[in-house]
Parts: C-alpha cells; sequence; structure tokens
C-alpha cells in the first residue's frame, strides 16, 4: 500500500498543491493513531494510513528535489563544477552543477549532463567553462513509453546535451559546502580505482570489472552487453543483491570462520554478531564506492536488514526484514516505484524468500551430496527468479530471455568464486599497489564469463521480444505475484486469478496503427501484414527503433522502411482499414493532400484544410511532443505525460 500511493501520485495527470502532500502526511500519523487505539479496525486503518503515507512521500520528495527544467533549446557558454565523471565510447559524461551563464532564457537548471568527446583530465570538484549544446532532458518516444525525463527530474538533471570543444579549467564562483566535498572526495576515490582497474585490465574486460567494483559501465563492449543480456546474465553489470550478498556474505562467513578458529573467543563471545557487524561495514564500504546507486542502494538495505536481524537475534531471512526494506526505500525514495531495478529486485527477492519458506516446512528427504544441492540451488533461484521478474522485464524491455537458468548454471559459479572474490582481494590490495594479480584472475573468469554468454546467446530461441504491455497488465500482474509470495496457506493461489487477468489484458491490447515522432518526418504506419512501415527514412532513429522494439519487431529501422509511395512532396500510403493518409513535406502539396486524404500528418504548417478527419501539422505534432493513432483516435506524448514539473 505504500508503494500503491507512491505510484497514485506518479498516475495523476497533474500535479497537485505541496499541501496535498503534506495533508496526506497528517492523514497518515493520523491513521497510524487510530490504528494502535482501535485494534479492531488495525488492519484497515494501517492500510489507508500506509496509502496516504506514500502519496505524501512521493509528492514531498518532489518539493525537495524540484529544480528548474530547461525550457528550450540553447547553445550558451556556461561556467560551473564537476560532479561526476562518467567515461563513455566517445570520451566522458559530465554531471555538472552550480550552473552559471547569461544565456539562460529563464530560471537555471539544477544540474546539467553533458558528453564530452575526447580524454579528458577532468575531476570531480573542479570548476569547469564550456560552450555547449543543451536541450530538454527527452520525454517517452511514445505514449506509455518509459519517462527519461521524469528520471532525470529526481536526480537533479534539468538539462542535457554536448559539448562543443573541451572545457577548460575555471575559478568556482563559490565554494562548496561540507556534504558536495564529501560526494566530491567519494567520486575521486572512485575515479582513482577505475583508473587503476583498467590500467591493469583494459579493454572491455576492464570495463566489466569496473562495472563490478566501482559501478562505471562506461567502455563495456555493445556486443559483449548484448550477449551476457540475452544469456539472462545482465543482473551481473549492475551492482544489486547478487554483489552485496557476495561481498557481505562473504565477509561474514571469512570473519566468522577466522574467529571460530580460536576456541577461547568462539565459546565465549558473540562471533556470530562481530561477523554481522563487520559484514555490515564492509557492504556499506562497498555501497559507496559503487556510487550508491539506486540498485546498490535496495540491496545494501535488504542486506543490513537481514544482518541487523542476526545482532538482534532475529529470523535473518523471512519476509517481513524484505518488507521493512521495501518501506525505507520507498519512503526515502518514493520514485523509485517507477523503477525497473526497483520492480525487478524486490519481486525476485519477495519470489525467492516465498519458495525459501516453503522449503524450509517440506518433510525433509535424504541429503544429496554438497554439489548437488549447490547447483539445485542456481538452478532453483535462477527459474524462480527469471518467472519472478519476467513480467517487468518484457513491460520495460519488450524481451524476455529464455536460457537463463542455463546461463546462470555455467557462470554464477565462477562469479562466486572466481570474479568477486578476487574483486575483493584486488579492492584490498590497491593500497598497497598489488592489485595486479587479483585483478588479471579476475579478468580471467570474466572472460569466462563472456565465452559463455556468447554461447548461450547464440542458441536458437535465446530471446524472444514482446509486443509492450500496457501499464494495467503490470499492475494485475505484480497484485497477484504478491498475493502468491505473501500468503502462506492455500488461498494464497488466488493470486493466479490476477495474473491471468494480467495476462489477458496484455494480449487484448490494441497497439496503435499510426505513431509519429516530435519532428513530425519520423513516422511508422501499420501496413497489412500486422507490422510498422517507414514511408520515409526516419529522422530520428532513437525513437523508430524503440517503436520496432516496443511492437514486438526484431527488424532494424532499415528493414523496415517502404510500404508508402512517395514523390518529391509528399508520401501517401493505404492503411488496412481502408482509409487514405497524406503526408505532406512542402507546402505545394498541401491542398492536393487535404482534398483527398482521411488523414494528414504534415512536416509543414497547415492552413484551413476541413476535409480529412485528422490532421496534424508540424507545429501541433512538435507541441504535442509526438503522437500515437489508434482507431482514428490521436493521443499525445503530452497528454499521457499530464502537467507535471518534468514535463517541458
Amino acid at each position: 500500500m505504500l508503494g500503491t500511493g507512491a505510484a497514485l501520485y506518479f498516475a495523476l495527470p497533474a500535479e497537485p498543491p505541496a499541501a496535498a502532500g503534506w495533508g496526506a502526511a497528517v492523514a497518515a500519523f493520523a491513521g497510524i493513531a487510530a490504528a494502535i487505539i482501535n485494534p479492531a479496525a488495525r488492519i484497515p486503518l494501517a492500510l489507508a494510513a500506509a496509502l496516504a503515507l506514500g502519496f505524501g512521500a512521493a509528492k514531498l520528495s518532489e518539493e525537495r528535489i524540484a529544480a528548474p527544467v530547461l525550457s528550450q533549446v540553447m547553445t550558451l557558454h556556461l561556467t560551473g563544477r564537476v560532479l561526476s565523471v562518467d567515461p563513455a565510447a566517445y570520451g566522458s559524461r559530465l554531471v555538472v552543477g552550480s550552473l552559471r551563464s547569461g544565456g539562460f532564457a529563464g530560471a537555471v537548471p539544477g544540474r546539467a549532463r553533458i558528453a564530452v568527446r575526447g580524454v579528458t583530465a577532468l575531476r570531480p570538484g573542479d570548476g569547469i567553462s564550456l560552450t555547449a549544446r543543451l536541450l530538454p532532458p527527452p520525454g517517452p518516444s511514445e505514449p506509455g513509453d518509459s519517462d527519461f525525463a521524469r528520471a532525470a527530474f529526481f536526480e537533479g538533471i534539468g538539462a542535457v546535451g554536448f559539448s562543443y570543444g573541451a572545457p577548460i579549467p575555471a575559478p568556482l564562483a563559490s565554494q562548496p559546502d561540507l556534504m558536495a566535498r564529501i560526494a566530491a572526495g567519494v567520486e575521486l576515490l572512485r575515479e582513482a580505482m577505475t583508473a587503476r582497474i583498467r590500467a591493469a585490465l583494459p579493454g572491455s574486460d576492464g570495463a566489466i570489472a569496473s562495472a563490478l567494483i566501482t559501478g562505471e559501465r562506461g567502455g563495456i563492449e555493445p556486443d559483449d552487453e548484448t550477449a551476457l543480456r540475452d544469456a539472462g546474465l545482465a543482473h551481473v553489470l549492475a551492482i544489486a543483491g547478487l554483489h552485496m550478498a557476495l561481498v557481505g556474505m562473504g565477509l561474514f562467513w571469512l570473519v566468522r570462520a577466522v574467529l571460530a578458529a580460536f576456541p577461547p573467543v568462539a565459546l565465549n563471545y558473540p562471533i556470530k554478531k562481530w561477523a554481522a557487524g563487520a559484514a555490515l561495514l564492509g557492504a556499506g564500504f562497498y555501497l559507496v564506492i559503487s556510487g550508491a546507486t539506486a540498485s546498490s542502494t535496495r540491496a545494501f538495505v535488504m542486506l543490513a536488514m537481514m544482518l541487523l536481524a542476526i545482532l538482534a537475534d532475529r529470523p535473518a531471512l523471512s519476509m517481513r526484514s524484505l518488507a521493512l526494506a521495501a518501506a525505507i526505500v520507498l519512503l526515502w525514495r518514493p520514485q523509485s516505484v517507477t523503477e525497473p531495478g526497483f520492480q525487478m529486485s524486490f519481486a525476485a527477492v519477495a519470489a525467492l524468500v516465498a519458495v525459501a519458506e516453503w522449503e524450509q516446512r517440506r518433510q525433509r528427504v535424504q541429503p544429496h551430496g554438497t554439489f548437488y544441492r549447490y547447483l539445485r540451488g542456481i538452478a532453483l533461484t535462477s527459474l524462480v527468479g527469471s518467472l519472478a521478474t519476467m513480467p517487468f522485464a518484457i513491460f520495460t524491455f519488450d524481451c524476455a530471455t529464455h536460457y537463463a537458468v542455463l546461463g546462470n548454471l555455467l557462470a554464477m559459479p565462477v562469479m562466486g568464486f572466481v570474479v568477486m572474490p578476487a574483486a575483493a582481494l584486488g579492492v584490498m590490495a590497491m593500497p598497497f599497489g598489488l592489485e595486479a594479480a587479483p585483478l588479471h584472475l579476475m579478468g580471467w573468469g570474466i572472460d569466462i564469463m563472456l565465452r559463455t554468454g556468447r554461447f548461450v546467446s547464440a542458441l536458437p530461441g535465446a530471446v524472444t521480444v514482446s509486443r509492450a504491455w500496457p501499464v494495467g497488465a503490470l499492475a494485475a500482474m505484480t497484485l497477484g505475484g504478491l498475493w502468491l509470495a505473501i500468503w502462506r496457506t492455500g488461498w494464497r493461489w488466488l493470486g493466479l486469478a490476477p495474473i491471468a487477468a494480467g495476462i489477458v489484458i496484455a494480449l487484448a491490447a490494441r497497439p496503435p496503427d499510426i505513431l509519429v515522432a516530435a519532428d513530425a518526418r519520423t513516422i511508422a504506419l501499420r501496413g497489412s501484414d500486422g507490422r510498422f512501415h517507414f514511408p520515409r527514412a526516419p529522422k530520428d532513429r532513437f525513437s523508430a527503433a524503440r517503436w520496432l522494439a516496443r511492437d514486438g519487431d526484431a527488424r532494424s529501422v532499415k528493414d523496415a522502411a517502404g510500404g508508402a509511395t512517395c514523390d518529391g512532396e509528399s508520401c501517401v500510403m493505404t492503411l488496412p482499414d481502408g482509409n487514405f493518409i497524406a503526408m505532406p513535406f512542402r507546402l505545394e502539396a498541401v491542398a492536393e493532400d487535404c482534398a483527398h486524404a482521411a488523414i494528414i500528418l504534415s512536416a509543414v504548417p497547415v492552413g484551413n484544410c476541413p476535409g480529412p478527419k485528422l490532421v496534424l501539422d508540424s507545429r501541433a505534432i512538435a507541441l504535442g511532443g509526438g503522437y500515437a493513432i489508434t482507431g482514428g483516435k490521436a493521443l499525445s506524448v503530452r497528454q499521457s505525460r499530464g502537467d507535471r514539473p518534468w514535463v517541458q
């Protein structure tokens, strides 16, 4: 209910006033007090309080984070302070704060993410001066697609763009405060560690090693990343539960084993709690050097709940620990409820905890060997995790992998026994300059994982692309999955009904007939074969590729071109429903197209055009941010996003 309250805030068509957030928070605490006083109505009052608290936390988080968003594209000279430097294939991506420029029209964005070509010597905390092309963070490619601008808004980023030439050092307009200096120091540590890792392991292996230790993913070869993803191993690249568990619980095991070697200590002191404390500190350090991303923070909170349970003499693995971790994350970052990382990580762990509880209640059978139990554990956790996360993967990434169990069976032993232990040794050896040997061992393990990924991803049917689902389908499946995971009695199987309903909603959803990008020149039309076709070479190739992926179409943009008749002034095509559509891109063709077409999608302004059923010209399309047309009804990207602070 806490997550549902936060989700309701993000689903609103218009931004509520700040008073709504404070009112919801007050109502939540009133509901909590009433639940304590009135035990008979405790459950409904607690649920209502959690719903209100989730909504209030989301709104108040927006009020706390809110910073101006750039309203138009502009080229200007600016100065600022480097907050982070991320390596990329073309050079670096800088996040710059404390922006100053006389060229800003209106309010100044809080932060800007700027791409810089070539190698840069800039470090976090440096003052810089540069000329950049800035634009508002881009929105969805079509109604219902993921909204990068919303994610950027909650990171404080109000502009994105690229630099003309290399930035030059510049004095800071003001000295950063203590927290900013601490953040810069952490970034400097991460940058130094990343440089040491990549010096020992050049190429894609070094980039993957950096991703596993410091969270810096820039420089990974696209083919390697695709192979790992298609083999069901994409989770190894994002620091999350697997990595945090291997580090934290590996340290827990090591400290406890060392202390147990001394009987006077083991027999007289709580070495298990000491090991839990050491693991908590080690995992906290890993969180810091990994960049404290959303996924690593979630993983740390979940691991910390388990270790704190050990310190408090409570069961270490329970749904309550998971629920408490989810509550902490949702109250701290309510926007997490919209992020696939949050959804997939908690779905996977909830399913795994439910299966673990079910396994504990089963009648014990004759135990098998250690090797069998280990392989069975990998297979079972891979299968359960894959099934639990599949709806979110299809909803977000429009594809599903089918050999994740095989990929994890082959790769996880290397990950658990070679890659992560070598990474830990490498980090501990860095202060002494002795990290080369363990990092080379880590690189050997990474190479084995890459070979495994290429082998599994090349198997027939490794990946299936899927058409985009409506959000209602995902909500129904989520409800059903939670019902299955939370209850322990026979009525848990009632959760299959919402899951079935979600599948029906997904299959029955009608996809759009026409998609139009904001440039009014990138248009996709659904042909008689049921697939999208581009009448002209798309100018916005990113949107075109996203449309095909969301339609469950594995073709390239080039392969999907054609299907319309074009001359030097306009393109025309007859849709499967018989409607004649015209797409003029010169003013000379507008009058003739208006006289014959049922739908006009014009890349130039259109004046009086009374004949067609639907007319969208360049101005209307630009203001709407693009359109999806289904059954003759047009929905703009702007309408689907609503009137929110991150929408320009």
